[in-house]
């Protein structure tokens, strides 16, 4: 069994960076929503909205030089992660100061001096990339710690189990973390997963696994961080579920009032993760409110930049079509 510590141990500044994180995602997300609902076509858009403690919890218990593998639904693990907004509204604007220079667009956002593997379309596929780092990081002897997303839906994928296995096997420094929103696409999860909680399967591959609320970044920072530990001592992978809810639907044009009520959707945001840490912050002293209202205004301004900067970069050179589309042979 894998040791958590208290929610004590985290600083102030850890607390600050987890709010401008869970912040500047939310502005992001929200944004872009904007923008795609106002004509701006960025390509097939999911948004992360609601979800933000699960990546900020999980990053915060990372070091700089470990990795992240990502999902089509990514934008907050990659500016958990540390990835440049600017950026990252630059790909979704097609342009050649993107990420990916134009060509990846919302689902293949990559910064691979971040250890940000890359947003994956395919359901679970990240899971395999975050197994093959961890092992040359196990070749390497390098600690390196690979954390790999992945939704309710993609837990059931066979590919992800057989990552889960190999890990286990090979005691990988992987973190399994399962981003249970309770829908995979229209889906509820009740009705797709056979046990009460995504995280008991971890038993099947003899490793730690843990159930933590989703929308309580201390809670999904204490479990990440055991786990982190866990790993880089050589002791092997865990799976960590943090049970989150998205606030929109599967993606930018679906109705998710198909097959979910309006009253499960306020009572999620009842919990909205940013609003818990404003108020267990200032309610403990910790941090005041006109220092959690700067910084949401800096990250206005921030995403105010990005989307000028997006608008502003030009498009990819024609020429630039058939580059990087194939590794050169020697």
């Amino acid at each position: 069994m894998i040791d958590r510590p208290g929610q004590e141990a985290i600083p102030r500044e850890g607390l600050l960076w987890m709010y401008e994180r869970m912040s500047l995602i939310r502005e992001f997300e929200e944004r872009l929503k904007w923008l795609v609902e106002t004509g701006v076509p960025a390509g097939p858009v999911h948004y992360c909205t609601g979800q933000e403690a699960v990546a900020v919890g999980v990053c915060a218990a990372l070091e700089a030089g470990d990795w992240i593998a990502s999902t089509h639904r990514g934008h907050g693990h990659c500016i958990a992660k540390g990835a440049d907004v600017r950026r990252m509204m630059a790909e979704l604007y097609g342009k050649s100061s993107g990420t990916n220079r134009g060509k990846g667009g919302s689902m293949h956002i990559t910064d691979a001096s971040l250890g940000m593997l890359g947003v994956n379309p395919i359901v679970g596929m990240g899971v395999t990339h975050a197994v093959g780092a961890g092992l040359s990081s196990k070749v390497r002897q390098s600690k390196q710690v690979a954390a790999a997303f992945f939704g309710d839906g993609a837990s059931s994928q066979g590919a992800v189990h057989e990552a889960m296995n190999l890990a286990a096997i090979w005691k990988l420094p992987v973190v399994f973390v399962c981003e249970n929103n309770g829908y995979a696409d229209a889906t509820p999860v009740e009705y797709a997963v056979a046990v009460n909680n995504i995280a008991d399967r971890a038993a099947a591959y003899n490793m730690p696994g843990l159930s933590v609320d989703g929308q309580d970044v201390l809670a999904v920072w204490s479990a990440a961080d055991a786990a982190v530990r866990h790993a880089r001592a050589g002791e092997g992978p865990s799976l960590v579920e943090c049970k989150t809810y998205r606030y929109y639907g599967h993606h930018q044009g679906d109705d998710p009032h198909r097959y979910r009520t309006v009253e499960e959707e306020n009572a999620a945001r009842e919990r909205d993760c940013i609003q818990r840490l404003r108020r267990w912050a200032t309610t403990k002293k910790l941090i005041s409110a006109d220092e959690l209202d700067a910084i949401e205004t800096k990250n206005r301004a921030l995403l105010d930049d990005a989307v000028r900067f997006a608008e502003q970069s030009p498009l990819p050179d024609p020429s630039e079509l058939l580059t990087d589309v194939y590794v050169a042979e020697p």
